[in-house]
This record gives structure tokens, sequence and C-alpha cells, in this order.
């Protein structure tokens, strides 16, 4: 079946009475758009007021002083004033509890004994380990002898006897400390405990404070030539020289 193709003045009486009913509503549109409804108009006159500042106040009177002859009276008499008492809390008594003092020895190892420690002398015993270890005298292998060890070499200081103590010297004390000793491994001396004393404490303390102060020693080595730590109890006179008195 074939169509035929539609003629142009089919056309144009399609399209005439499209383009009226655009035209129209177009038309209806710009005309709504532009309408403006009528204002009311009113015939009464606007009514105006003036408005008043408030009106001031009016001038304050002042009153005359009228002046009387009168005597004046004494002054008042001055103010009380309290003063609240102060409260103040008394110091708490706390008790604390009794400290037991502890007894202990002034260097670790010594004991309280005068006879305890080396002798300032090496000696035959063998020591507790062979090797000259020990804390008692020798003998029977439990005393501080050297054995295979080298004992202390003192190589400088001493006590001369301008070191005598002059609150000694007064009091004409005189006697023999014994003292005990450390020699450690770089050769100085420490712990000087004095074991049996002269009966005066001046010298006892100048004693191992010169020991202490300037003794050096070549320390103790054992039998494989290592610097070890010793023990050296020696005794120190103080003998305080008189002159004789001119017959």
């Amino acid at each position: 079946m074939t169509l035929a193709r539609p003629d142009w003045r089919d056309r144009l009486r399609a399209a005439i009475p499209t383009g009226l009913i655009v035209g129209a509503m177009g038309y209806a549109l710009v005309v709504g758009l532009g309408f403006v409804p009528p204002l009311p108009v009113t015939t009464e006159a606007l009514n105006s007021f003036d408005v008043k500042p408030p009106a001031p106040p009016p001038p304050r009177i002042q009153p005359k002083r009228v002046q009387t002859h009168r005597p004046r009276g004494a002054a008042a008499p001055p103010n009380l004033r309290s003063q609240a008492t102060e409260v103040v809390a008394p110091p708490p008594v706390v008790v604390l509890p009794p400290v037991s003092p502890v007894v202990v020895a002034p260097v670790a190892g010594t004991g309280v004994q005068a006879s305890q420690g080396a002798s300032d002398k090496p000696g035959p015993g063998t020591g507790a380990g062979g090797i000259g270890n020990g804390r008692g005298s020798g003998g029977a292998g439990d005393g501080d002898g050297y054995g295979d060890d080298t004992p202390p070499r003192r190589i400088k200081g001493r006590i001369k006897d301008s070191d005598y103590p002059e609150a000694a010297a007064e009091a004409g004390a005189s006697g023999s400390v014994t003292v005990r000793y450390f020699v450690n491994v770089d050769g100085r001396v420490s712990g000087c405990v004095v074991t049996r004393s002269s009966g005066n404490a001046a010298l006892d303390e100048t004693t191992c404070r010169l020991i202490e102060q300037r003794y050096r020693y070549d320390p103790s080595r054992d039998a494989d030539g290592r610097p070890v730590r010793s023990i050296i109890v020696v005794s120190q006179d103080w003998v305080l020289e008189r002159a004789s008195a001119e017959r």
C-alpha cells in the first residue's frame, strides 16, 4: 500500500488555526500580567498636631539660715569597738614510739674483740682458703696470714713529733694507741678504728686522722700478682718530752 504525501495546501489549512490559537493565548497572557487594580481614593484630610515639651520643674527654694546664740554641746563619745575572740587550736601531742638502737660495727666484718684482725707482720698461717684470706692470727689455718700473698709495704707517710696534739700536750697526756685500718687496692688507707685507746681522745683521733691522710702503701698482692685489700694493726707511741728543770 502506498501513502500519498500531503499537499502544501493541506499544510496551510492545518497551520492557520494553530497560529490563531497560539496568538490568542499570548495576547491573554500579556494582558493579564499588565493588569493593575485601581487604588481606593479617600477625600478625608490628614489631621496634624504639635508635641509640646514638658514644663520645667519649679525652682528649689533654699531655706534661710537662722543664727542662734545657744552654746554648742560637747562632742559625742567614741564608738564602742568589739573584737572577736580568736580560736586557736593547741598543737596535737604526737607520742612517737621509742626507737631501739641497732648495735652494729663501724666497718663490715670487723667485730668487737681487740684481738681480731691481722698483725702488721706476715705470719706462718695458711688462711681458711689456703691463700691467707682468714681473719684470725694464723697458726691453725684460721688466721689472716698472707700465705702466697705478698704483704703491703708502706711507701709514704709518717707521724712526726711536731704532730703532737696541743690539747694533749697542755694536759701532759701520753700513751700508746693501737689502731686497725684497711689498705685498699689503690694503696690508700681507710676505715681506721682504735682498738686500744691511749686514754686521751686527742691522741686517739690524731693517730687515725694522720694515718688516713698520709700513709700510702704498695698493696698486698695475691699469688697471681693482683692487688687485694688487706688489714693492718699498728701501735703509735706518743711520748711527751719534758725539759729538765734547771737546778
